[in-house]
């Protein structure tokens, strides 16, 4: 998008999508912060791991029927693609993109896969002691033990991702001067003339796979 056209604010991530962002932000945050507090606080660091498992679900689903800009093949491309727009990005040339530029579309595809990674271990995971996950019994004490360290590596692995993901946010924000933040709250963002579409959410199958997201939290809760 050249910086000399005209742009104009157009919805461009719908509130599924949002809510979605917001949710795991605070899932993940809150998982944390209860894991590093351990005791009394472990059995809802165990619901926080639910809701993640649940929102990576719902945006699994919704990548492939959400709205244009939330479907995986609107923002994942070829690895010899993303090279080149690395390249522009490192000369300065690099374009803008109405949803997810292709380094920002492969690093939403790595954090929702780490998310998942972590919630499911966590599902298996135990200390040996006082807190184990709702399907623990389900497997030897070896894989148990084994999704356990995954469990806590993977965390690391994510907390890595998630501080790459801040740094590419901060430098769109401050550098290259895209709202993202303030995208990702009410939905807009300053797109070219030639994308004057706005990206309508599809409300009713957003509502429905919320509803089977939130009947996974509901099982887990419930075993758990």
């Amino acid at each position: 998008m050249d910086a000399s056209t005209k742009t104009q604010a157009l919805p461009v991530w719908d509130v599924f999508t949002r809510l979605f962002h917001w949710g795991l932000v605070g899932a993940i945050g809150f998982a944390w912060w209860s894991g590093e507090e351990g005791g009394m606080w472990m059995s809802w660091h165990m619901i926080a791991g639910y809701a993640v498992v649940s929102l990576v679900l719902f945006r699994l689903i919704w990548g492939f029927t959400g709205s244009p800009y939330s479907r995986f093949k609107d923002f994942l491309r070829s690895p010899g693609f993303t090279l080149s727009y690395l390249k522009q990005v490192l000369s300065g040339k690099a374009p803008t993109y109405t949803g997810h530029n292709p380094l920002g579309g492969w690093m939403v595809l790595a954090l929702i896969l780490l998310c998942a990674v972590q919630g499911i271990t966590g599902l298996f995971a135990t200390d040996d002691i006082f807190t184990e996950g709702p399907l623990t019994s389900m497997v030897s004490g070896d894989t148990a033990s084994f999704l356990t360290s995954v469990h806590k590596i993977n965390f690391n692995i994510l907390l890595t991702a998630v501080g790459l993901h801040l740094l590419g946010v901060v430098y769109h924000q401050r550098f290259k001067r895209e709202p993202l933040v303030q995208g990702m709250i009410h939905g807009r963002k300053p797109v070219s003339d030639v994308h004057s579409h706005p990206a309508l959410a599809p409300f009713m199958r957003g509502a429905v796979v919320a509803v089977i997201a939130i009947a996974l939290f509901g099982t887990l809760y419930w075993i758990g």
